[in-house]
C-alpha cells in the first residue's frame, strides 16, 4: 500500500474517490437512506476539490482504495473502500495525518459506532456532542480530540 498526497485533482481521480466514498458510506452509514446518500453525494466532489490536504492510499495495482481530507489539523473525511476495510488502511492514513499534519481533532456520526470505536482506539476522546449534523439533519455528531499520552 502506498500513501500519496494529491496536488492535482483530475476528474478521473475525483470520480474514483467519489465511488470509494459512496461504497464506504453505504457500508458504514446504515442510518442514511439511499435518497439521503444521493443528496449528500452531490456535495462530495466540491469537498474533495476544496479540502486543503487530500491524501489517498493505493493498492498494489496503484488504484485508490481509500482517502482522507485534512484542514487545519482536523480530519474532515476518511473513507475506505468496503472490500478493503479491516486491513489497517484507515489506521495507516490516520497515523500519517497525525504525523505529517498534526491531526488532533475530528467529528464522527454518533450513529456510526464502528468509526467511533476506531477513533477511540486511535486515541481520540469525545469532548462535545450535538443532536444535529452540520446541515441541521437529525444525525448526532461527536466532536473528538486526540488525547496525547
Amino acid at each position: 500500500m502506498n500513501i500519496i498526497e494529491i496536488d492535482i485533482r483530475t476528474p478521473k481521480l475525483l470520480q474514483e474517490l467519489l465511488n470509494i466514498w459512496e461504497d464506504s458510506v453505504k457500508a458504514t452509514h446504515l442510518f442514511l437512506s439511499s435518497k439521503e446518500i444521493e443528496k449528500i453525494k452531490n456535495y462530495v466532489p466540491q469537498a474533495l476539490e476544496m479540502i486543503d490536504h487530500l491524501i489517498i492510499i493505493e493498492d498494489e495495482k496503484r488504484l485508490p482504495v481509500g482517502f482522507m481530507g485534512i484542514e487545519n489539523q482536523k480530519l474532515e473525511m476518511l473513507f475506505i473502500q468496503s472490500s478493503e476495510r479491516g486491513k489497517g488502511l484507515g489506521k495507516q492514513l490516520l497515523n500519517y495525518g497525525i504525523e505529517k499534519f498534526d491531526v488532533n481533532e475530528l467529528t464522527v456520526n454518533e450513529q456510526n459506532p464502528l468509526a467511533k470505536g476506531f477513533y477511540e482506539h486511535m486515541g481520540f476522546v469525545t469532548y462535545k456532542r450535538t443532536d444535529l449534523d452540520e446541515q441541521g439533519n437529525p444525525y448526532p455528531i461527536l466532536y473528538m480530540k486526540l488525547e496525547r499520552k
